[in-house]
């Protein structure tokens, strides 16, 4: 990384919509600076051949050159945080120095989450702006989930089934993917099938938690954790 207090980052993206948003929420955090927005991987990697940059803010499905083409042609990797809109590309991508990607729409909280794995930031900076939504892809639209109303998901191979308080969405993520972009002080994989809300638990049993009247398998790897954090 450059020397020193704010860290240079710069946004790739052929969407000015996707532009408009970064740019705000880049504006939002006093420990970046933005200095350069390019809207083709040419242009981008023309600059990054000349200048240091800290952190990219990518996004992969663009004209000319794709963002993991970009990166594959870079011979150093910045740190790289992916915006897509398509979280099943995102995969292929860890080898050249990504250390997220953010699901578009990109929602604040989601944002600030993955900047702050960049700064390597404490728990209490993270609370400071809590996660209260997620964006998710269904039928190919994208939706707001409200946290609040989060219940319970059940893994379907390449597609999460979410369960709220009021509806049940098949998402087009798959269950890791979804483990990482809810907070984890909140919510808890209890089985490799299983993501749980902790506050939505009503009963703790010997190989299930009831929550509503669903009883839900505990995998034998999760159950000491789940325990613990259920005591605290």
């Amino acid at each position: 990384m450059s020397s020193g207090k704010l860290k240079k980052c710069i946004i790739i993206d052929d969407e000015p919509a996707a532009h408009y948003v970064l740019v705000n929420y880049i504006r939002q955090d006093s420990r970046l600076e933005l200095v350069g927005q390019f809207y083709n991987g040419i242009e981008a990697l023309s600059f990054l051949r000349e200048n240091e940059v800290d952190l990219l803010f990518l996004d992969i499905d663009m004209p000319e050159i794709t963002g993991i083409e970009l990166l594959k042609m870079l011979p150093q990797h910045p740190t790289t945080i992916l915006t897509t809109a398509y979280s099943e590309f995102a995969l292929e991508s860890y080898d050249y120095g990504v250390l997220d990607y953010l699901l578009k729409p990109i929602y604040l909280p989601r944002f600030l989450k993955a900047v702050n794995r960049f700064f390597d930031a404490s728990p209490v900076e993270e609370k400071l702006l809590p996660v209260t939504n997620i964006g998710i892809k269904v039928d190919g639209n994208q939706v707001d989930l409200d946290l609040n109303d989060f219940l319970y998901a059940q893994s379907l191979g390449n597609y999460v089934r979410i369960f709220t308080s009021e509806r049940n969405y098949v998402a087009s993520m798959t269950t890791n993917e979804l483990e990482k972009s809810l907070p984890a002080a909140d919510f808890m994989r209890i089985h490799k099938s299983f993501i749980v809300s902790l506050s939505k638990i009503a009963e703790v049993g010997r190989e299930h938690v009831l929550i509503g009247n669903t009883n839900i398998p505990v995998g034998i790897t999760y159950k000491r954790e789940l325990q613990e954090r259920m005591r605290d």
